[in-house]
């Protein structure tokens, strides 16, 4: 059995160009399809946040129309309420890697507001992508690689082919006009190399033991090969 760390966002509002602050946090479908299959294959799930708060979900993310209908989002909020481990997060700058086999990312634009400037979960990045063990990251928490810079300043992961939440998506989500910075834009400006997909479809892209999806509907492909990397 391995133990996988659960990196999540803090934040419960993203502050938007004009100083608005929208309601948000971490997204549903991003965090429970993971777990699920995490613990399903008898793997221990410990979820770390900025300051150990406890994370807030996006309410939006619990709405039928984004769980395929009432049925799916009835399961999805029923599956949260059995997450305990949601409810007892340890603090990033706690963590000990040596402790844990894997690490995993669940978005929601709550990291564009926190981990996208946390030093500490920066430095886990580092740590995590130089180790070789499996990192996991989907939707808008690479928003997180942002803050992982080596000690010359330089992205940690610059050249690494990499996909997340894309403009196209933002637009059509109706954000990206109203965002102080697009996650795509960013990632290109840090060095990566960004793939993207069709809007809204699963898409993942592993380069050596970095694994990312593009969106929510890439959370389960995603951690089906972080699983392959587990064996």
């Amino acid at each position: 059995m391995a133990k996988i760390l659960f990196v999540m966002t803090g934040a419960d509002h993203w502050t938007l160009a004009d100083g608005t602050k929208h309601p948000t946090g971490f997204w549903a479908e991003e965090a429970v399809a993971p777990y699920q299959a995490f613990t399903e294959a008898g793997h221990e799930i410990v979820v770390a946040t900025p300051g150990g708060v406890v994370p807030t979900v996006d309410r939006g993310s619990l709405a039928p129309e984004f769980n395929g209908g009432q049925e799916g989002a009835d399961k999805v909020a029923a599956a949260l309420a059995s997450m305990d481990e949601l409810q007892h997060p340890v603090r990033i700058e706690d963590v000990d890697l040596d402790a844990y086999t894997a690490v995993f990312y669940p978005g929601g634009h709550g990291p564009m507001e926190d981990l996208a400037v946390d030093a500490a979960s920066g430095g886990l990045l580092v740590r995590t992508l130089k180790s070789g063990k499996p990192l996991g990251v989907v939707c808008h928490a690479p928003a997180a690689l942002l803050a992982a810079t080596d000690a010359d300043g330089a992205n940690a992961f610059a050249g690494y082919r990499l996909t997340g939440f894309t403009n196209i998506e933002e637009t059509q989500a109706g954000f990206a006009d109203k965002a102080r910075w697009l996650l795509q834009d960013r990632l290109v400006e840090a060095g990566a190399d960004f793939q993207e997909g069709e809007p809204w479809a699963p898409y993942v892209v592993v380069d050596r033991n970095l694994v990312t999806g593009q969106n929510p509907a890439s959370s389960a492909p995603l951690a089906q090969e972080l699983l392959k990397k587990l064996v």
